[in-house]
């Protein structure tokens, strides 16, 4: 007889109202191997440690919100990677559907891969996933790797791959002063994501230093020292070389 898949959590909000529709139960998982440079969470970097769910669990917890979600809540995966546990996932978000629960899925893509058996368990996961977060860090190959430390060619197939499957998605870039924000990737980025006809929204994220505290806790040196949010004419230009009126928003499935 399998054992139980167990998912390590770092920690889970209940009432989350910005990462997908409606009010969500959102699971943030422990694990990162890309080491973003604005990341505000290098807390769930490491993949040991967090706290053992299993599926069931999981589930149990969030079904006790599910009062307050309306139609257009659910539950929220994000991290940390959760691609790294994808058999948790798996196993998680099939439960959602069997209790008619809105899935969706945040993640930057880092893992993908079309080599097994990641790619058949991806191909699994997107049956029980009604919404894809998909958080692209930056387009051009070389600042991608000095944002992150890793190349994000896999990146930007799996958004093609994405579209392929006509999996619903919202798109999410983070805008950094002096990293991301530059006219010149903005209209490039803005002419990938146009050429996807699953996007359904495209949010810009100004950076902030909101998680400054957790780099001084953990002896981490933080790498935007002296960087501050991008202005509101900044993110407003960004808005508009990106094209993001273009996208909609979000349809229940």
């Amino acid at each position: 007889m399998m054992s139980e898949v167990i998912g390590a959590v770092h920690s889970t909000e209940s009432f989350g109202s910005v990462d997908g529709p409606g009010i969500r139960f959102v699971t943030f998982m422990q694990g990162c191997r890309l080491r973003c440079e604005y990341c505000h969470n290098p807390d769930t970097w490491s993949t040991t440690g967090g706290m053992d769910y299993t599926p069931q669990q999981l589930l149990d917890e969030a079904l006790e919100y599910q009062p307050f979600w309306g139609k257009d809540g659910g539950v929220t995966v994000s991290g940390g990677e959760p691609l790294l546990q994808i058999d948790f996932l798996i196993e998680y978000f099939k439960l959602c559907k069997e209790h008619g629960v809105h899935t969706t899925l945040d993640t930057c893509g880092a893992p993908f891969t079309r080599k097994e058996p990641f790619f058949s368990r991806f191909q699994e996961l997107m049956k029980y996933t009604d919404l894809v977060l998909y958080d692209i860090k930056h387009i051009d190959t070389e600042a991608h790797r000095r944002l992150t430390g890793h190349y994000n060619e896999n990146i930007l197939e799996l958004a093609k791959h994405l579209c392929e499957i006509e999996q619903p998605v919202w798109i999410r870039h983070v805008l950094v002063p002096e990293r991301t924000d530059y006219d010149e990737y903005l209209i490039k980025l803005g002419d990938f994501v146009s050429q996807l006809s699953n996007v359904q929204k495209f949010e810009v994220l100004p950076y902030h230093q909101l998680g400054v505290y957790k780099y001084e806790a953990l002896g981490i040196k933080y790498r935007l020292e002296g960087i501050d949010p991008p202005s509101q004419d900044r993110i407003n230009n960004a808005k508009k070389l990106l094209r993001t009126a273009d996208y909609q928003g979000f349809a229940l499935q």
